[in-house]
């Protein structure tokens, strides 16, 4: 071959393998793993120092863990529309099980908006948003309505079985083609009413067997004694007496909840594993967190609902295999939103976020950045009508919390110096040296309800 010949056509082939490569750089596979009921610090990447998640802790090593993470509102449907839409409960309007997202709400989903603008999407697992499957509203379907069991005759745990679509799904992707995967688990989450709580699969029997788990400081009847009397009783309580009431339940339920979750890292690792089988790992950006916290005892209570924080509390981790060695293992105390994953998927994707979403892009937060105007408080609102879990809505600043229940008998506030009092166990709403702080987060609220429609 001519020695011009070759060198043109080598300058060609360059050329298209280097649009090639920015196209891909510039559009990653998106994989959003979401579980259920997991408390921020149910991780060892999050200073647990009983459970075993070497997997999830690997993509905090190689990624950016966020130390302050929040759901907007700690109930399942009304979480999981907000992490789809990027918006607040009181926007979005789910706020029951029943309630769907409205077809023209679903179109500015992060999902929808993916799938219009090429991504491939797929969801498996635990739809959790009313009872109407959007499946043909995603390339591949593999979603269930309701709460799902972990066990069905002649099949595997359903962990295992999210796995196995996962790889199925995973096995049909190609490098030139972007992909969005949700999968949302239904661990950690208890197999609803009496009896086993925390079905895991039968391999994890054995795990932190010998481990003793140490209850919170506020996990106990002096703990629940000190709650409002409008907070005492009700389903948080009828939830801690099947799980927590006496240490040998405490201690099997605690381990149980965590061996759950050890199945969701060994599905972290069997997919990790594909990914780099199918050579797309190095293009895959993994966003890991969960709906919203859970109660393991705190003030003698279960469940979550309430404005504590480890009902509102969340993992967050983003892993991309693209940021430089420098920018990775990064730990960021800046306060972040679940409503910030929608906005976050779409720029990575470099989708544009539209206006109807609430939530920030976390993305200049991955290489080391932090915005001047960053969020320095949020709003959370529980609007979930039940008999015995009260309505909430609230501000969560960097050192205080407010908290108003507008429809208990009679109306109960709440304001905790999170500095002083982590545990959230001395009400300070009476107390005239916090006079000032008490009115300043009443008429911020007041400005949020507003602001945030």
């Amino acid at each position: 071959m001519p020695y011009r010949i070759a060198l043109l056509l080598l300058a060609v082939f360059g050329t298209f393998v280097s649009s090639a490569t920015s196209f891909a750089v510039e559009r990653p596979n998106l994989i959003f793993l979401l579980t259920d009921d997991q408390r921020f610090d149910a991780l060892g990447c999050m200073g647990n120092p009983v459970i075993k998640t070497p997997n999830i802790d690997r993509l905090a090593q190689e990624g950016v863990v966020f130390d302050n993470a929040f759901a907007t509102t700690a109930i399942c449907a009304t979480s999981r529309a907000s992490f789809l839409t990027g918006q607040y409960a009181r926007r979005h309007g789910v706020v029951d099980f029943k309630t769907v997202l409205t077809p023209e709400a679903f179109s500015e989903t992060f999902p929808a908006l993916l799938r219009k603008a090429g991504y491939r999407t797929a969801f498996i697992g635990k739809w959790g948003v009313g009872n109407n499957l959007p499946a043909d509203q995603y390339d591949y379907w593999k979603g269930f309505a309701g709460q799902g069991k972990y066990f069905v005759d002649g099949q595997p745990h359903m962990t295992r079985r999210l796995e196995n679509q996962t790889l199925e799904f995973l096995d049909t992707c190609q490098p030139d083609e972007p992909f969005c995967l949700q999968v949302s688990f239904k661990a950690a989450h208890c197999q609803d009413g009496p009896g086993w709580q925390f079905q895991h699969a039968p391999e994890y029997a054995d795990y932190y067997a010998e481990d003793g788990i140490t209850p919170a400081s506020t996990a106990n009847d002096a703990g629940y004694q000190k709650l409002p009397s409008q907070l005492q009783g009700g389903e948080s309580r009828v939830r801690w007496g099947r799980r927590f009431d006496g240490d040998e339940m405490y201690q099997k339920n605690v381990k149980d909840y965590y061996r759950l979750l050890t199945g969701v890292d060994d599905f972290v690792g069997a997919m990790t594993k594909k990914l780099a089988e199918k050579e797309l790992a190095d293009n895959t950006v993994i966003i890991y967190t969960s709906d919203h916290g859970f109660f393991l005892g705190e003030h003698g209570l279960a469940g979550k609902w309430l404005m504590y924080e480890p009902s509102i509390r969340i993992p967050m981790i983003i892993y991309d295999p693209r940021l430089p060695k420098a920018d990775r293992g990064q730990r960021c105390d800046d306060i972040v939103l679940s409503i910030d994953v929608a906005p976050t998927l779409l720029t990575l994707a470099h989708v544009p976020v539209p206006s109807s979403m609430q939530g920030s892009s976390l993305t200049p937060f991955l290489t080391g950045q932090h915005p001047a105007d960053w969020r320095t408080e949020f709003l959370y609102e529980h609007l979930f009508p039940h008999a015995t879990i009260p309505q909430s809505e609230g501000v969560r600043s960097e050192d205080w919390k407010y908290i108003s229940y507008e429809k208990t008998q009679p109306k109960l506030e709440q304001l905790f110096d999170l500095k002083n009092d982590p545990q959230e166990e001395n009400n300070l709403i009476d107390d005239p040296k916090f006079a000032k702080q008490r009115d300043a987060m009443r008429a911020r609220l007041d400005q949020m309800r507003t602001e945030l429609q």
